[in-house]
């Protein structure tokens, strides 16, 4: 396969994308305080948004020829965020997955160069768009502390 280290990255973006789902998700459940409401809902946009990318992501690693391996055990060797801390306050909330979304970012213009370099233009374009949209998600998580 050309394209071998874009696949690589899909992967990896597939765990990240699938632990900051579960860690969003589990925000969403826990979060407590004055600002419940509004961390409440932000968090369930935001985890309903991954739970729709986590499809698309996959379904590009199986057009490139690949199967996903989509168990836990995979996910939790390739991802490079840590499981959330459902005791933390919701101030710690916000900087932890402000924290993973800078990260992710990062990443997604790591890995939007590379899918460039292998001339696979439709894995750049999905990593473009995700890092828009996690882009915003970082600025409303930003505003919200």
């Amino acid at each position: 396969m050309k394209n071998h280290h874009t696949l690589a990255n899909l992967q990896k973006f597939l765990a990240n994308s699938y632990v900051l789902l579960l860690k969003t998700q589990n925000y969403h459940w826990n979060v407590v305080g004055q600002n419940f409401k509004p961390l409440h809902d932000l968090f369930q946009l935001q985890y309903e948004d991954l739970f729709s990318a986590i499809d698309e992501i996959a379904e590009r690693i199986r057009s490139l020829g690949a199967k996903v391996d989509g168990s836990f055990e995979n996910f939790s060797h390739l991802t490079s965020f840590k499981k959330a801390n459902f005791q933390a306050n919701a101030s710690e909330m916000l900087l932890d997955l402000i924290a993973d979304n800078e990260s992710i970012i990062k990443q997604l213009h790591q890995f939007i160069k590379t899918a460039q370099e292998e001339q696979d233009e439709s894995t750049a374009d999905i990593f473009i768009q995700r890092a828009k949209i996690h882009e915003k998600a970082l600025w409303m998580l930003v505003s919200s502390q």
